[in-house]
């Protein structure tokens, strides 16, 4: 028969490792950090089980009554980014990368996006660590004008190792049944506008890190002079939100119905996403007329990198395309560039072909 052990550790929740006080401690950080992004849509439910979100029949995108309003949803995470933020301790832009992530595929829908829901998931509860990150994705909730309605924290002690955690994030938005872009009305002629990025987006890292930390040997606090900056903090620049730049473009363009597709690059770059908006007997023409971050050349000329792998991995400088009608082309670029302040070119056009991307 076994002898107990004369100083046993007690059998409870918080010896195998999920310790209830600190997830208190963390859930009373986090209200305020929703609530800065509610909008008068918002119903609250305090200790509620779920968020409550009024669908309104009238909304911002198009200041119009909805007549057949089409719930758009999208998901997705961040990837291997979240290696840079464990290994360098920021946690604070993360989120804003997560939000991102899904905001953006679902404007390429032509819907306004409406709320957004977090995950969470640790190794232990951290109260401060939590908090950063949501930070960042209420941050990038108000850039993208949509309320953080609510969002899951999950302890998993025996999945994640300490100090490392993982997101995800799910969003909605709305757009008229009439007004969604699928690609039907573009056609040969129309001109592809590309939105800029702000480097990597979330999208290659696992290329990224292996060619600077594997292959060059650099660390993420290594200063590179031809980014001006460290690794880690060119690596860890959030993702651009395009939500205000698509709203500007609309605003402008009332009436007319001038942008026909819109393409999130995400992994596959300029070479895979376009393609997925275009209808039969179409194809895209790009010309390398926009100004190519930094980070790019210099990752491909560290690793040896092909064209082809670069602008199949990363987004190489555009990180989101716009097909619209070709008469209105320049103006919707000076649009997005004086409302929005983002960076945009026209970069090629839609020409006869088989859903392929072009080289001019």
């Amino acid at each position: 028969m076994p002898v107990p052990d004369s100083d046993p550790l007690p059998i409870d929740y918080k010896a195998a490792g999920v310790d209830l006080d600190a997830y208190d401690e963390t859930m009373r950080r986090l209200p305020p950090l929703m609530t800065r992004t509610f909008t008068p849509n918002v119903l609250k439910w305090p200790d509620g089980f779920a968020g409550l979100f009024r669908l309104q029949n009238h909304v911002g995108l198009f200041n119009r009554t909805y007549r057949d309003p089409v719930l758009v949803a999208s998901t997705d995470g961040v990837g291997t980014k979240l290696k840079l933020a464990f290994a360098t301790g920021r946690h604070s832009t993360v989120g804003i990368d997560l939000v991102a992530m899904s905001v953006n595929d679902c404007i390429c829908a032509g819907a306004e996006p409406l709320l957004f829901l977090d995950y969470v998931a640790m190794s232990k509860d951290d109260p401060t660590l939590t908090a950063e990150v949501v930070k960042g994705i209420s941050d990038g909730c108000l850039e993208a004008e949509c309320a953080l309605l609510g969002g899951e924290t999950a302890i998993l002690p025996d999945f994640y190792k300490p100090g490392e955690y993982d997101l995800a994030g799910f969003c909605v938005g709305v757009v008229e049944r009439k007004q969604v872009l699928d690609g039907r009305e573009i056609r040969v002629g129309d001109k592809v506008i590309g939105l800029g990025s702000t480097g990597l987006h979330s999208n290659g890292y696992s290329l990224a890190r292996r060619i600077a930390f594997d292959h060059a040997g650099l660390s993420p606090e290594t200063h590179v002079p031809e980014l001006g900056r460290t690794v880690a903090e060119e690596f860890l620049s959030p993702t651009r939100i395009y939500v205000r730049a698509v709203k500007a473009v609309y605003r402008h363009y009332r009436v007319k119905r001038i942008v026909h597709g819109i393409a999130h690059i995400t992994g596959g770059g300029l070479i895979e996403n376009p393609p997925r908006i275009l209808p039969e007997g179409t194809a895209i023409r790009l010309t390398k007329t926009w100004d190519v971050p930094a980070v790019f050349p210099w990752l491909q000329a560290l690793g040896g990198v092909p064209d082809a792998e670069m602008f199949r991995v990363f987004n190489m400088g555009i990180g989101l395309v716009m097909v619209v009608a070709e008469y209105y082309a320049d103006s919707i670029v000076r649009t997005i560039r004086q409302d929005a302040k983002v960076p945009a070119w026209v970069i090629g056009e839609v020409i006869a072909g088989d859903k392929t991307v072009e080289w001019a």
